[in-house]
């Protein structure tokens, strides 16, 4: 599957036009990440396979013909799965470029990172159950910790605390993503069902 042959040189990348949902006009917020919100996004990301695409797509633009290698599919098959992200506007035509033997297409991600909007009809568990598949078995010599913890946090601590995870949370991805192995960072700061004990009155 891979690409055997070198490009003929271009000038520049000619922009895609077609039918793509025009990026400009999707939901951001003041960061700029892509609010989601329609059932159809959450439609599209619910695939497993399309879920991997997205990742793999947050590194950089990429063919059909590189993302069936990267995923390990048909080509048929990920054109198929990539449309069904463009239809959701999560995913666009950014540029062809000339090669041998005809014309390529690079496809990227709308934005390169998505946000859950607050009246979504998916909560938290959308994420949890992405991460869970995500997750592979830890190998030895790998990080890979999981825990959970609870604070007692004031509500302007807990603003205070949500604002710092974001922070750290907006690392941009590695221009050379092949250095290292990919890590998922699952952060959640949520009101805990966990009662207060009443003061001990014992002496």
């Amino acid at each position: 599957m891979a690409d055997t042959q070198p490009p003929e040189p271009t000038p520049m990348p000619t922009p895609a036009r077609g039918s793509d949902t025009d990026p400009d006009e999707q939901l951001r917020d003041d960061e700029g990440h892509l609010v989601l919100r329609s059932p159809e996004q959450f439609k599209a990301l619910g695939h497993p396979l399309r879920h991997r695409m997205v990742n793999v797509l947050r590194q950089r633009p990429a063919t059909l013909r590189q993302l069936a290698q990267a995923l390990e599919m048909s080509k048929g098959t990920i054109g198929y799965h990539v449309r069904v992200l463009r239809e959701a506007g999560l995913v666009r035509l950014t540029e062809t470029r000339q090669v041998r033997g005809g014309t390529e297409q690079y496809f990227a991600l709308v934005s390169p990172s998505f946000k859950l909007h607050q009246d979504a009809e998916v909560g938290p568990e959308f994420l949890i159950n992405a991460a869970l598949g995500e997750m592979l078995p830890p190998q030895p010599g790998q990080a890979s910790p999981t825990m959970l913890r609870h604070l007692w946090l004031t509500d302007a601590e807990a603003h205070a605390l949500a604002t710092r995870l974001r922070e750290l949370t907006a690392e941009p991805h590695p221009a050379d993503p092949a250095h290292g192995r990919a890590y998922g960072l699952l952060v959640s700061l949520f009101r805990a069902d966990v009662p207060n004990l009443p003061p001990d009155d014992a002496p």
